[in-house]
């Protein structure tokens, strides 16, 4: 409303240069509606209600010079951002974005067995931002997170495929360049609130659901030369699970901590693996 006021005050400003009439200044406090008819003969503006007078009227008239050009402009409560190009624009309530590219290491795990975890995602692919213009965000929106689990050596997964469990084992012997990898990747449905500190701090507290669309164990080793290459699919990992987060962040940089209290796995279906923490970097969350 703010933004929508001045640009009214502008055009009427523009509409006085060519006036033969003195200037008229009227300042009116949090009105209740402004409406604005504009016809060839001129623009005519009324005034309804005010900050201390809600039956407030006021009406002012402006007629055109035969030689005037008027242009006018309004604006909207809502913005469309770019992939990444979070907004810093706090004249808006409402805005839909694309942002929180992040990238993070595995602290810890309850499942001894992981040498080191991996996390990397978007946040939002779009998301539906409230600014209250006073410091605060609210945001809903949907994005991606894929989480990577490398077991220590000589371990390696193995899943039992009439059962479908997940087990670990040891390499067979005489093996070189091993590894062994459970992915998890997952649509996610972050709900967050922001608190802004001046133009450039602000911190970031949320927490996700995600929906866990797709789970497999690859196994990697070499022996006699031969490379071996096998993969686990059709994983019985839990449909949903829960994270939460917070962040620190400087303009369009920020460092996040995750954590998710879920097991990855249904229960009797693999090891358990929760309580995981990540630590990472993150670009516009």
């Amino acid at each position: 409303m703010k933004k929508f006021s001045l640009i009214i005050i502008a055009m009427v400003a523009m509409v006085q240069a060519h006036a033969t009439a003195p200037d008229t200044v009227k300042v009116i406090d949090s009105p209740s509606q402004i409406v604005i008819t504009e016809s060839s003969s001129g623009v005519k503006m009324t005034v309804t209600g005010s900050k201390e007078d809600k039956d407030y009227s006021y009406t002012y008239t402006v007629e055109h010079a035969a030689n005037d050009t008027v242009h006018t402009t309004q604006s909207s409560d809502w913005e469309l951002n770019l992939p990444f190009m979070k907004s810093s624009n706090n004249e808006f309530h409402w805005s839909i974005v694309c942002s929180g590219l992040y990238f993070g290491a595995g602290l810890s795990t309850s499942y001894d067995l992981v040498n080191n975890s991996f996390n990397w995602g978007i946040l939002n692919f779009a998301s539906l931002n409230y600014n209250t213009l006073h410091g605060q965000q609210f945001s809903i929106g949907v994005g991606y997170d894929n989480k990577r689990f490398s077991l220590k050596r000589p371990n390696c997964f193995v899943m039992d495929e009439a059962t479908n469990i997940v087990d670990t084992e040891s390499y067979p012997e005489g093996t070189v360049n091993r590894s062994s990898v459970l992915s998890v990747r997952a649509i996610q449905f972050p709900l967050q609130f922001q608190q802004f500190f001046g133009k450039n701090f602000h911190i970031t507290l949320g927490g996700t659901m995600n929906w866990n669309v797709y789970a497999k164990c690859n196994t990697h080793y070499k022996v006699n030369k031969t490379h071996h290459d096998v993969s686990y699919r059709g994983i019985r990992q839990n449909k949903l699970t829960f994270d939460v987060y917070g962040a620190l962040s400087y303009n369009r940089l920020g460092v996040y901590c995750r954590y998710s209290p879920c097991n990855l796995f249904k229960k009797g279906y693999g090891p358990e693996i929760k309580n995981t923490w990540m630590l990472g970097v993150a670009i516009a969350l």
